[in-house]
This record gives C-alpha cells, structure tokens and sequence, in this order.
C-alpha cells in the first residue's frame, strides 16, 4: 500500500528532501514510509506523523492529517511488474502461431482501434469538445490508450475534413518543475497556438500586445468558419499555475462565442491536481469535465477478438477461454483494488505467454502457460 501522501507532495510540488528535514528523517526511510507504510524502529512513529501533518498544514494543504491513508499500490508483485515491461513476439512465436502481422502493433487506420461503449463514450466527448467548444480532461493510467484517443482524434478530424485547428504543444521535455526538466507555461501554449492560427504573423514584442494579438489571431480564424481544440499531453506535468491559465484562454471570447476548447490528457496524477480539495486550481475545477478511461474489465475477451482479427487470426487458435480468465487474474491481483487489465499491460502479458507457448510446443495458450509467466 502507499500513502497518499506520495500523491499529495507531487500536487503541492514538496520535494521529498524537504519532507524528510520537516520530519527528520532520512530520504530512505521517508520512501519506505510514503511506499510501503513502514518505518524502521530506530524512529518514534507518532512523533514522525505529528512533524508531517504540522508540516503539511504549514503548506497550505487541506485536511492534512489525510496523508496517513493509503491507496493501493499500482503493482503488488515481482511477476505482475516484470509483466509491464515490453515484450515482443519472437519470430519462433510467430511461426508457431502462423501470424502474418504483430497483433500488438499500434493502430495505424481507425478500423485498427478497439471501442467498448465505454472508450466509445471518452471518444466521442473528446470529438465533440473539438467540434463545438468544452474543457475537458482525460485521464486514465500509463497503457490505458489514451494516446491512442489522441491520434485518432486528429485522424477523424483530417478523414472528415472538419474545420478544425489542433494544437497540441510539444511535450518532449516537459517536466513538473524546472528543476528536472522544462515546465510548459502560458507564453509557450501562445506560441503553439499563433504557430497553427497564423503561422505567417510576426509575433508583437511585448506581452500584452502578443496576448491581444493571440485573441485576434483566434477571432478571425473563428469569423473564417474554423474552430481551435489545444490538446495537451502528459498533462499530469503542467504546473498549477499553468492549469489556473488555461482557464483564461478558454475566457477568450468573439461576443458570446468561445474561441478556444481545450483537452488534457494525463495520468491519474491530473486527477490529483484537479481535486475540488485544491484550492489553487477552484475555478478551474468548477469549468473542467473530468473523463476517466477505464480498464477493459468485461471487455478483455471482446478486445484480444479485435486485435487478432485485424492479423487475420481467430483468438481461439491462439488463446483458449481458460487463458483469458488467467490473464484477467494476472492483471487483477487481488491483493489490491487496482486493475492492470490495461491495453499495453494485456499485450506483454499475453505476447510472453505466446513466447512461452511456442517454446514448450504446445499448439495454444492455455491457464498453464499464462500463469507460468
């Protein structure tokens, strides 16, 4: 289990060398606390939890004494995390199973993306919030898909030629702080969008006219029959002061008609930071639909059918329904209430019980083979 306060430091961005000094104690043992809920015996446990939570309320942070709850910890064995590693298909295993394609590669057509009614459903809100206008934030854990939602996203709005404009920011280096990386500020979001808008104006030298010349920008573009989403990725890196922005470019406005809708994708982390409990980001949190992606729970079965029928291949052949149920444990672990019965983490899974299976020579995956993984 680990402790919320792990989440808690990253939204009040607390450095953990800090944390360890208000607490006095060392960084190891402030890790084996936030991770594991345990503290070697050489230190007083009440005394450390008193010098936290006084040290949190310091901080600002709501209901500090929070931070003793735990939350389950997205990986609860050494199997279940050598799983989240890629694994690839060996040429053996594709003999084995006579696949002409890579069920695991990454779509590459819209027919290539599964849609269960709920992925369905974030689908088509993230269309919509293109199309007509929103502010919208979709979050759902590493593998989930979400990048996937993004590309076709763009993908439709070309394939249907809607007049649309995306923006999406370079992310590559984009880190929380600037202290690890470059965080993305509002003159950088400005720049991205005057770069799509009107990639020919000479940008104004200081900031108010750039700002005004921004909102023109997007104005006659609108009065041209366009409309503007700015998606951001990795958004559980932008700092607050960035989320509170947003909220004003989505204030900009022709009359009553807004000018910019804005989509942020991220990890549950996002989710963190958008907390009604954070009262740094209140008005944002009162104007943002949030949109969670969800695991493929019941879907499992539904989704390896896709996948393997876009190679060509009947799953049947490749995976009995014994295999699926053993996946579906191995990504379930019970030891905890998360899930990892994600789309990236089904494709390791099931691409090492293939290696296994061609290696033993047994004709499919069976239970046997998945749980030996």
């Amino acid at each position: 289990m680990t402790l919320r306060l792990k989440s808690l430091s990253a939204a009040y961005r607390i450095r953990h060398d800090e944390l360890a000094g208000a607490a006095q104690i060392s960084r190891p043992a402030l890790s084996s606390l936030i991770h594991h809920s345990v503290l070697p015996a050489r230190y007083d446990r009440a005394a450390v939890e008193a010098r936290i939570t006084t040290f949190l309320r310091q901080r600002g942070v709501p209901q500090a004494s929070d931070w003793l709850g735990t939350t389950p910890e997205p990986i609860t064995t050494e199997d279940t995390a050598m799983l989240l590693r890629k694994q690839n298909l060996t040429p053996q295993a594709r003999r084995h199973f006579q696949l002409g394609g890579d069920p695991f590669a990454e779509p590459t057509c819209s027919d290539d993306v599964f849609l269960s009614p709920d992925i369905r459903y974030v689908r088509e809100s993230m269309y919509q919030v293109a199309r007509h206008g929103g502010f919208m934030a979709v979050i759902g854990e590493s593998g989930a898909g979400k990048s996937t939602l993004r590309e076709e996203l763009a993908d439709r709005i070309r394939r249907e030629e809607q007049a649309v404009i995306l923006i999406e920011p370079y992310v590559l280096a984009m880190e929380g702080t600037d202290q690890v990386g470059k965080t993305l500020r509002s003159p950088h979001i400005a720049e991205a969008i005057m770069a799509c808008v009107a990639p020919l104006a000479k940008t104004k030298s200081s900031p108010e006219a750039r700002f005004r010349q921004l909102h023109e920008s997007l104005r006659d573009s609108s009065r041209a029959g366009h409309s503007h989403v700015l998606v951001i990725e990795e958004a559980h890196s932008l700092p607050l002061a960035t989320l509170k922005h947003l909220k004003r470019f989505r204030e900009l406005k022709d009359g009553l008609r807004p000018l910019l809708s804005v989509i942020l994708i991220g990890q549950p982390e996002l989710a963190v930071k958008l907390s009604e409990h954070n009262p740094e980001v209140r008005e944002v949190v009162q104007r943002i639909e949030i949109v969670t992606l969800p695991s493929l729970g019941t879907n499992l079965g539904e989704y390896l059918t896709h996948r393997f029928r876009r190679v060509g291949m009947p799953l049947e052949k490749v995976a009995d329904r014994g295999a699926l149920e053993a996946l579906r444990s191995k990504l379930t672990p019970t030891r905890s209430e998360g899930s990892l019965l994600y789309p990236l983490a089904v494709h390791n899974a099931l691409a090492a019980a293939m290696n296994r299976a061609a290696d033993l020579g047994v004709p499919m995956v069976t239970a046997d083979v998945m749980r030996g993984v």
